[in-house]
């Protein structure tokens, strides 16, 4: 995937072909990332959604399987589905065009009230929370 770093993490049980073949599953060719780990050895992993839906849960399942294998506790592997609950990037990107426009637009000295409602209303102090 081009949107990937050239170098990244992966778990040591899974095969460069295992890797190669699962890619083509994620839409963006787009593996689980690891992005952070903590000194207790949990990790923070990213992961496209899978293209083909009745493919989803074998080959989700084996991803999870060899991030458990590689874990030093053996722990299982949490998923939360972020789409569900976080700002898309395009939502975010409009919500900063709103903040600036709003900032170079709209003086603060003449209209508190309508621009801190016109603030509210960016979404951005939501999305940045």
């Amino acid at each position: 995937s081009p949107s990937l770093p050239e170098y990244f993490v992966v778990p040591s049980s899974l095969a460069d072909q295992d890797l190669k073949l699962y890619s083509y599953s994620f839409i963006g060719r787009r593996m689980p990332l690891w992005s952070w780990n903590h000194p207790n050895g949990s990790a923070l992993v990213r992961m496209a959604n899978i293209k083909d839906v009745l493919q989803q849960r074998r080959i989700d399942q084996r991803i999870c399987n060899a991030i458990t294998r590689s874990h030093p506790l053996r722990s299982d592997v949490h998923k939360s589905d972020l789409d569900k609950c976080l700002p898309s990037i395009q939502e975010v990107q409009a919500a900063h065009i709103k903040l600036k426009q709003l900032c170079v637009n709209e003086p603060f000295e003449e209209t508190e009230e309508k621009w801190l409602s016109s603030l509210e209303n960016t979404r951005w102090l939501e999305y940045i929370r």
